[in-house]
């Protein structure tokens, strides 16, 4: 005689239990630019950097330090920035400019569109500046996530060690997807690197890159329908020998 018969629900259940693919991870990671409530414990994100320091670096270096910070900790951040941004808005000034100077085409034309997304999907035109800037300032509240991390990376590495770092960002975006997460990698805290570095303590000898937003994401906001665009691999690609 065959086995019980499952329901629909053990079906789920059988499915959401399984490992989630690369490719999955991938695709469904996107920029949240809205969380809920709902806490993430320290056994979490240390699981999600666990997963992620098997990320590879040149001469196995391992170039990231990771500043995390959560509860009243958050708080307490997030109220001195605003508390800063009274008088200094526009920060303590990037210690390395986040965009190149003249940006061409056709990553000019990306980036252009990717704000231009984002900004219909709360429908918010051009002209509408305070909206706009209202939106923005929400970087400066990690969105809301419960947990921020803060990446950084000492002064006398170089080019190579800044795509290790970029290599481990990816790979924390990642885990955080296998662990029911989601992120929100911040380029945008990079203009607080005094303000950062003195409320974490990091050493003179480290220098910040980012910081990213981690919880579970608010499902209902607009805002994360977003899905950005990506160029077709004969754009970028090039194949000889096959």
């Amino acid at each position: 005689m065959d086995g019980p018969i499952k329901s629909g629900q053990d079906e789920v259940n059988r499915l959401e239990a399984l490992p989630m693919k690369v490719s999955e991870a991938l695709k469904s990671r996107i920029t949240c630019r809205a969380f809920t409530d709902k806490p993430v414990s320290e056994a979490e994100v240390r699981a999600v950097l666990e997963g992620a320091k098997w990320s590879p670096s040149g001469g196995n270096l391992q170039p990231w330090h990771v500043y995390v910070i959560a509860g009243k900790k958050r708080e307490e951040f997030l109220e001195l920035i605003a508390e800063r941004q009274k008088t200094t808005p526009f920060g303590d000034g990037s210690e390395y400019p986040i965009y190149p100077k003249d940006l061409k085409d056709p990553y000019k034309a990306r980036r252009f569109k990717c704000g231009e997304d984002m900004y219909a999907t709360l429908q918010v035109p051009r002209e509408d500046k305070t909206g706009r800037l209202m939106q923005f300032a929400r970087n400066f509240r990690a969105f809301d996530a419960p947990v921020i991390l803060f990446f950084a990376i000492d002064r006398q590495m170089g080019v190579d060690q800044w795509a290790d770092l970029g290599m481990f960002t990816q790979s924390v975006m990642l885990m955080a997807r296998e662990q029911g997460l989601h992120t929100a990698a911040q380029e945008a805290w990079a203009i607080w690197p005094k303000a950062i570095a003195e409320f974490v303590n990091m050493p003179e000898e480290l220098m910040l890159f980012c910081g990213m937003g981690l919880g579970h994401m608010d499902e209902t906001a607009p805002i994360n329908s977003l899905r950005t665009d990506r160029a077709p691999l004969e754009e970028w690609t090039s194949f000889s020998g096959f």
